[in-house]
C-alpha cells in the first residue's frame, strides 16, 4: 500500500474502533483515550519540529530558483511575475470565499465539539499584533526569538530579505548558501519522511479519540471538511478557463477542448509533472508558439501551484473557525501572506511533506491550532485531485496568456484559421 492509503486506513480503522468502544464498551472509553491520546500527541510533535528549518531553507531555495530563473530572459521573468500576482489573488479569493461557504453550510455541531474535546490539548499557536502594529510587527528585532516564540510572519519576512540578499551575492558564494541551504531542507524532508511513515499509527491514535469522543459525527466532520476545501479549489479551476481564454485570446470553447485531455492525465494521475506532456499539446493546440511553451510551462509546472494558497488558506480558516478563533484584518492578512509566499517554496514536495510545511506556517501565523492537521491529512486524497486538475488547467492558461501577451495583439496566419470558430 502507498503511504497515502496506509494513513487513510488506519484514520477509517481508528474511527471505527473509537465508536465501537464508545457504543459497546463505554467503561473503556477513558482507558483508551488515555492510551491513544499521547502516541498521537508525540506524532503530531514529531511533524511540528521540523517547519521552522524546513520552511525558512524552502523559502531560501525558493527564492534562489525563482531569481535564476528569471535571469533567462524576459519571457521568463514575465511569467514569474504573473506566477507571483496570481498567487496572491488566489489566497486572498480564498480569505474571501472559505468563511462564505463556512455560514452557507456550517460545521456540523456534534463533530465539531467531537474534534474539539479529541484535540482537547491543541491551543493557537503564535501572537498576532492588532492592525495598527501589524506592519511595525513584520520586522522581527531578533530572528532567533521569533522562530522559538513562532511568530512565523516575521520570520518569513526576514527569511525572504535574506534570500533576495543572496541573490545580491556573487555566483560562487551565492552557489554555496544555496546549496546548503538545499541540504537543510532535503535533511528536514528526510525527517518528515520518518515521522510520515509511522504516520498509521499517529493517525490511528487520533482517529480512536476522535471516534470516542465523537461518535458517528466524526464521520460528517470529515466529509464537511473535504466539501469545503475542495470547493474553494474547484472555484480557483474554473477561474483559470475564463483567464485562460481572455489572457490568451482564446475562444473559451476551443480552451476547455484544448485543455480536456490535460485533465484526464491530471484525474489519472494526480501530478501535475506528470501532466506535463499533455500540456504541451494542449498549448500546441491553442497556438502558443513552441519557443515560449517550451519555456513557460516547465517552469510553471516548478515554480507554480495556484491552487496551493487558496486550498492552504481554506484548511488554516477552517481550523481556526472549528476553533472559534477569531479572524480579524491583521490575522487575515497574515494567512494570505503566509500562503502566497510559502507555495513557491514547497512545489515539487510529495503531497503529505507539502501539506504540513506549507499549511502548519499559516495556521501558526493566523494563531490557529495546528493539533488537528494530524488528522485532516489523511482525508487530502479528494483535495489533492481538484489541487492538480486546477493546477493543470491554470498552468495551460498563464502559458497561453504570458506567450500571447508577449508576442502583441497581432495573431499568426496559423493562430487566425485556428481560432474562426472561436466566439
Amino acid at each position: 500500500m502507498s503511504q497515502t492509503s496506509r494513513i487513510l486506513a488506519a484514520l477509517v480503522a481508528g474511527l471505527a474502533l473509537g465508536i465501537g468502544i464508545a457504543v459497546l464498551a463505554p467503561g473503556w472509553t477513558a482507558t483508551a483515550i488515555g492510551i491513544a491520546q499521547p502516541i498521537g500527541t508525540a506524532w503530531l510533535n514529531g511533524l511540528q519540529m521540523t517547519i521552522v528549518p524546513l520552511v525558512v531553507a524552502l523559502l531560501v531555495t525558493g527564492v534562489a530558483a525563482s531569481a535564476e530563473a528569471a535571469r533567462a530572459g524576459r519571457l521568463t521573468a514575465r511569467a514569474i511575475i504573473t506566477f507571483i500576482v496570481l498567487l496572491w489573488i488566489a489566497s486572498a479569493l480564498a480569505a474571501a470565499l472559505t468563511p462564505l461557504f463556512l455560514d452557507i453550510v456550517p460545521i456540523p455541531a456534534g463533530a465539531a465539539a467531537g474534534l474539539r474535546d479529541a484535540l482537547a490539548h491543541a491551543k493557537p499557536v503564535g501572537e498576532i499584533a492588532p492592525f495598527s502594529q501589524f506592519v511595525a510587527t513584520l520586522v522581527p528585532t531578533n530572528v532567533v526569538t521569533a522562530a522559538a516564540n513562532d511568530a512565523f510572519l516575521p520570520l518569513i519576512v526576514f527569511a525572504l530579505v535574506f534570500a533576495f540578499a543572496l541573490t545580491r551575492l556573487p555566483e560562487v558564494q551565492r552557489s554555496r548558501m544555496t546549496e546548503f541551504f538545499q541540504i537543510i531542507a532535503d535533511a528536514m524532508i528526510v525527517v518528515i519522511n520518518w515521522v510520515l511513515w509511522l504516520g498509521p499509527i499517529g493517525v490511528f491514535a487520533l482517529a480512536l479519540v476522535f471516534g470516542a469522543k465523537a461518535g458517528t459525527a466524526a464521520i460528517g466532520a470529515l466529509v464537511h471538511y473535504v466539501g469545503i476545501v475542495s470547493a474553494v479549489g474547484i472555484v480557483v479551476w474554473l477561474a483559470a478557463f475564463p483567464f485562460g481564454a481572455v489572457g490568451g485570446r482564446i475562444g473559451l470553447p476551443r480552451f476547455i477542448r484544448s485543455t480536456g485531455p490535460s485533465h484526464a492525465v491530471a484525474i489519472s494521475t494526480q501530478s501535475s509533472l506528470a501532466s506535463l506532456p499533455a500540456m504541451l499539446r494542449a498549448t500546441e493546440d491553442l497556438a502558443v508558439p513552441v519557443a515560449d511553451s517550451g519555456i513557460v510551462l516547465p517552469l510553471a509546472v516548478a515554480l507554480f501551484r495556484v491552487t496551493g494558497p487558496p486550498m492552504n488558506l481554506a484548511v488554516a480558516i477552517y481550523v481556526a473557525h472549528l476553533y472559534g478563533v477569531a479572524l480579524g484584518p491583521a490575522q487575515i492578512a497574515a494567512g494570505i501572506a503566509v500562503a502566497a509566499v510559502t507555495t513557491m517554496g514547497a512545489v515539487g514536495l510529495p503531497g503529505q511533506v507539502s501539506y504540513i510545511s506549507s499549511i502548519a506556517p499559516i495556521c501558526i501565523a493566523m494563531g490557529s491550532p495546528i493539533e488537528a492537521l494530524g488528522l485532516l491529512i489523511a482525508v487530502e486524497t479528494l483535495p489533492d485531485l481538484v489541487r492538480t486538475v486546477g493546477n493543470v488547467a491554470m498552468d495551460i492558461a498563464v502559458t497561453a496568456t504570458v506567450a500571447r501577451r508577449g508576442n502583441g495583439p497581432q495573431l499568426t496566419e496559423a493562430d487566425a484559421l485556428l481560432t474562426k470558430d472561436a466566439p
